[in-house]
């Protein structure tokens, strides 16, 4: 089990902003190099940014806006994460969105807070996601994960659709769950990204989802898929 990490004032907790609107981007920044114990370390208007410059700077702590013009902060969660893994990712957003919320679980964030949060509690909120741990409220996860277990009369409705996957579809829905992208499922499978994308729309359809955080829920109920065997060049 990982160690919770400490900081101080000489060891201060690096911290990366992302967010589309600069006056935000300098409010964070001021009221979080405030802190003795927490160093802004840069900041990014937007995704393709983020992901040239987050890396190289190392936070410990992303700051990151979920909606953004070129694309969203979960994405950019996952992406850093999948380079940065002791990265602690806390999301920002003026919307109270449970989907959002449920992909940015799926995404590995560590947290999730409204913009209307007050200073103070921002404060706290990235004190603890640097320490290791979880902002996400263990309750709501709960029930967004019955949410999307469950039909409309709140009867599991698991079992058959599961059963009614090919053995591929059922190894790829297991990498989904890993939080594997399209590319990453073609590289360990040896298949084509295009194939991967044709797979998975099947599924989704036999499924009866629309959205890959929804089986990737689903994917929980799945057995440790076979291996594959690498096919003969």
């Amino acid at each position: 089990m990982t160690e919770p990490r400490t900081f101080t004032d000489e060891h201060p907790i690096r911290v990366f902003l992302l967010d589309d609107h600069e006056v935000v981007r300098r409010g964070l920044a001021d009221l979080l190099d405030a802190e003795p114990d927490i160093s802004v370390v840069g900041d990014a208007e937007n995704v393709e940014h983020a992901l040239a410059r987050g890396p190289a700077l190392r936070p410990d702590v992303a700051v990151l806006d979920v909606r953004l013009p070129d694309g969203d902060g979960i994405t950019v969660c996952r992406e850093l994460r999948s380079r940065m893994p002791e990265l602690a990712c806390l999301m920002l957003t003026s919307f109270d969105d449970e989907e959002a919320l449920l992909d940015a679980i799926m995404a590995g964030a560590s947290g999730y807070v409204l913009k209307q949060i007050k200073g103070s509690d921002l404060i706290s909120a990235v004190r603890t996601v640097a320490s290791g741990r979880s902002m996400l409220d263990p309750e709501t996860t709960a029930r967004l994960m019955r949410s999307l277990r469950a039909d409309p009369s709140g009867q599991a409705a698991i079992a058959p659709e599961l059963a009614g996957l090919s053995p591929r579809e059922r190894e790829i829905l297991a990498l989904i769950g890993d939080g594997l992208t399209n590319r990453e499922i073609g590289k360990k499978l040896y298949l084509s990204e295009k194939t991967v994308k044709n797979h998975i729309s099947r599924l989704l359809a036999k499924l009866g989802v629309q959205r890959r955080v929804q089986a990737a829920v689903l994917a929980s109920h799945l057995e440790q898929p076979e291996p594959s065997e690498r096919p003969a060049r």
